[in-house]
Formats: C-alpha cells, structure tokens, sequence
C-alpha cells in the first residue's frame, strides 16, 4: 500500500487578487456611506435636548430637513424657499407616500419657523415626521 507524502506537495501561496477586490469593495462601501451622513453632520444646528430620546434605526432614503436659527431652510446643504420646498418634497411624495423625513430645527430658531416648515411638509403630502434632538449632557 503506497501512502501520499503530504511533504512532497509544494505549499499554497496566498492569492492576493481576492483580498484586493474585498479590500477595494470595503472602501467604496465606507466612502459611500460617509458621503451619505455628512449632510446631517456639516449643519450648524444645535438640536434641542431631550430626556426621552429614541435611538430608533434610520432609514436608507430618509430626508433630513435643517432649520437654522434664522429660519434658513436646508436640504443637502442647500437653502430652499418654502415654495421649493413643497415642490420637492410633493414630487418625492408622489413617488412613494410612505417616505420618511427627519427635521432637525436649531434650538435657538423661532417656533414659527419650524412649524412653517412642518406645514409644508404637510402640504406636500409626506405623514411620516420625526423631530431630531439630543441626549442632555451630564
């Protein structure tokens, strides 16, 4: 009976071809969803705290709406008028009618402000509203 000499066979070398493409597919992933959260984060707003705050999973096409403390209206990272606004919001409304939208209102911002905003997300047709807010540092 002839036995196989496991010493004989040359040593697998490490294929560097298929840790490449992983690496590559690492990297856009996290370029890419970096891209998506920097909207929310380059906002000068400071969002009012909160003792009950939600930590509640985001959804992947939500739109996050800032109000500044002047009443400057912001949607990835551009100023709209209360007009442009409903005309974007009411073309995103009519593709899908359950879509989400966070607003995020300075703490300093006139009430008045936010709540022209949350009319017009309103009017546009979109039902789904959260409002943003923090944590109270300790």
């Amino acid at each position: 009976m002839k036995f196989r000499d496991y010493h004989s066979q040359a040593p697998s070398e490490l294929e560097l071809a298929p840790m490449i493409d992983v690496v590559f597919l690492l990297l856009i992933f996290f370029l890419v969803t970096w891209q998506f959260a920097r909207f929310e984060r380059t906002m000068d707003i400071a969002v009012p705290a909160a003792e009950e705050v939600d930590d509640t999973t985001r959804t992947v096409n939500e739109i996050i709406i800032n109000v500044q403390e002047d009443g400057t209206v912001l949607l990835n990272s551009r100023k709209y008028t209360q007009e442009e606004l409903f005309s974007r919001l009411s073309t995103i409304a009519a593709v899908d009618e359950n879509q989400a939208v966070i607003l995020r209102g300075d703490a300093k911002a006139d009430f008045q402000h936010i709540i022209d905003v949350l009319d017009t997300i309103k009017r546009s047709g979109i039902w789904n509203v959260a409002f943003a807010a923090t944590k109270p540092e300790e």
